[in-house]
This record gives structure tokens, sequence and C-alpha cells, in this order.
């Protein structure tokens, strides 16, 4: 069956098939055009997101640490200190709480899971004036990526966002973890000619830096954002913790004059 393309309106081409929650034959597509791959229409979501952070995610506090280094890094180097920032498909609230204790004006949304860790800071909760969202492990989801880009871009027209780019050759379902075939939750791939058409389709530049990727109407000294991304850890985050106030104590406060 052809399908066209969610990016860039092309015919795709059926590539493979994988065999998603051990139990379900499922068709992927890749376009010839953008590089975009994704699954056949994906019937099985229901049963994936029974666990909306799925049980095999053993990275996630230590993904939350090194993407609150690297979104440091980039804010401190790019922007305004008091910068405005939602974390879009938050999860816990764990990314969202770890910058606010390194000082930066963070808050948290996520339809689908608990927020545990930022309570208090949810939005649209008194933070209007969004100007930055990161966005991380979440593009693979999207079953519609330009309706949600769109919908994100709504927001704030600077989007740091993370996800592991379609190696060249593609790789064969058995070839590749990030294919999540055991959760069935990864249903859209992308490479680098991926994410470049995306933001040429929305007027933005885009800069990247291994899985790390950046859409933002700032022109960025490339030269500048390669240092960021170079010495991040060594150099630059622990400049940062001496250079920003936590936000751990005020925010103990609000909380508890909020309970009163």
């Amino acid at each position: 069956m052809a399908i066209q393309c969610k990016i860039c309106n092309s015919q795709m081409i059926p590539i493979f098939k994988g065999t998603i929650l051990k139990k379900y034959t499922v068709q992927y597509y890749k376009c010839p055009t953008c590089d975009y791959l994704c699954t056949e229409e994906p019937y099985w979501l229901e049963e994936s997101y029974q666990n909306p952070i799925n049980v095999s995610d053993t990275g996630l506090l230590s993904r939350n640490i090194h993407y609150s280094i690297i979104s440091s890094c980039i804010l401190f180097s790019f922007f305004q200190k008091d910068i405005k920032c939602l974390d879009y498909g938050g999860g816990y609230g764990i990314f969202t709480r770890l910058m606010r204790d390194i000082g930066f004006d963070y808050y948290w949304y996520d339809p689908y899971t608990q927020n545990l860790f930022a309570k208090g800071f949810e939005y649209p909760s008194d933070c209007s004036k969004i100007q930055l969202i990161t966005l991380f492990e979440t593009c693979e989801h999207f079953f519609d990526p330009l309706t949600d880009f769109q919908r994100i871009l709504n927001i704030a027209n600077n989007v740091i966002f993370s996800t592991e780019l379609l190696p060249n050759p593609t790789p064969k379902p058995e070839e590749w973890w990030y294919y999540g075939l055991e959760h069935g939750q990864h249903i859209s791939f992308y490479s680098k000619k991926t994410l470049e058409f995306i933001a040429k389709m929305f007027g933005l530049n885009y800069y990247s830096n291994k899985n790390i990727h950046f859409f933002t109407s700032k022109k960025i000294n490339v030269i500048s954002w390669k240092l960021t991304c170079k010495y991040c850890n060594r150099l630059l985050f622990p400049l940062i913790r001496k250079r920003m106030k936590s936000k751990t104590f005020e925010d103990m406060l609000f909380i508890i004059s909020k309970t009163e």
C-alpha cells in the first residue's frame, strides 16, 4: 500500500517489516525525498502506552542529567539568563526540576505523565511568555510530525530537542535499538536531511550536535555552537553553576506559600 510522506508529501517506499511488541508485523516506509522513515498506521499505540514511560528505559535519569548540562550551556551561551523555558513532554518533571535547581526559569508540560518532581511549575501557570522549549526523546513518538512541531512552535520559535539520527544506510529492524520494537512507541525517525527540511519549512535555522538538535529563529555563529557543545562538560557547565543562582530554596518557599 502506497502512503504519502507526512513531511514533504512524496510517495514513500516500503522498506522493511518489523515485529512490534513481539506480536505485530508492521510495515516501515521511507521517503526518497526527505529521508523520513515511519511505521504504517500505528494501531498498537494504546497497548504500547499502558506505561507512558516504558519499563526498558533504564537511561531515564542519566539522560535527564546529561540533557540538563547541554541545555544549560546552550541557554547560557545564546540567550539571556532569565529566559522563560518549557519542557514539553516533560515526563515525571525530572528535567524541569534539574533546570530550576541550576537556576533557569523552567516549566513543565506533559498530558500523558504525572508530574512528580516539578509540582507547582506546570504550564501555563504564570508563564505565558515562553521563549524556548525543550523536547527530549519525544519527536520519535510523533504520528504527524509537522502538526506536532507546529503546535510547539506556536508557543515558542526556539526548540532544543533530542532524537537519534537515522543511520546511513538504513539499518534493518534487528540492527538498530532505536526502533524500539519491544515497546512500540517509536514510530517516526529522522535523518539530518529530514530535520533540515522541517526547519526550512518553518523558516528556522537548524544546528545539531550528535543527537542534540536546535531549531531557532536566531542566527548563531557555527563555530560558537561547536565550541559550546565540545566544551560543555569540562569548562562551560562548571562556570554556569557559579554564575547562576539556584531556584531550589525559593521554589520550596513558593510551594509552602501555596499550601498555607
